[in-house]
């Protein structure tokens, strides 16, 4: 299935991968930048996450310093691996994960407000999932910027 994104859209993806507005009305603030409505604004981004565009809209915090976070692997069965990753996805703390070719083939990033907290999800994790967590805490952080510029106008053509 083909989807064509508005302007707007394109507009809403380039420009706010970062520097979000931080103000009490953002959705205002980047429609008046659009010379649209909030209200457009919004059923725009909800379109766009409908149809899987965007993984979410937050800011993103170094946890070290505002709270307590862990990278952290299970190896389970190749057979599990769905059924393991939903439970783990239940969890608030999680804040994302994935699997990869390891025998520790889970993985994912658990935060919590402090390093007791967190011991208390990795553990609830593991009597749910019924395998070992590996923990994995950070030694030294990178900073990687995920930000892309999307060139709309070439992806358009080169998918004729």
């Amino acid at each position: 299935m083909t989807f064509l994104l508005t302007q707007l859209q394109q507009d809403i993806i380039n420009q706010y991968q970062k520097g979000f507005p931080l103000c009490s009305r953002p959705y205002k603030a980047l429609a008046e930048q659009f010379n649209s409505t909030e209200d457009i604004v919004l059923r725009e981004i909800q379109v766009l996450d409908e149809n899987g565009f965007l993984s979410r809209i937050g800011a993103v915090f170094n946890h070290q310093k505002a709270g307590a976070s862990t990278l952290a692997a299970i190896a389970v069965p190749e057979s599990e691996l769905d059924s393991v990753a939903e439970i783990v996805n239940q969890f608030e703390q999680v804040n994302h994960n994935y699997g990869r070719e390891h025998r520790y083939n889970l993985w994912f990033v658990a935060t919590a407000n402090n390093d007791k907290a967190l011991a208390e999800v990795l553990e609830e994790i593991e009597k749910l999932t019924n395998y070992p967590v590996l923990i994995l805490p950070m030694e030294e952080s990178y900073h990687i910027d995920l930000a892309f510029n999307i060139n709309f106008a070439v992806a358009q053509q080169s998918r004729h």
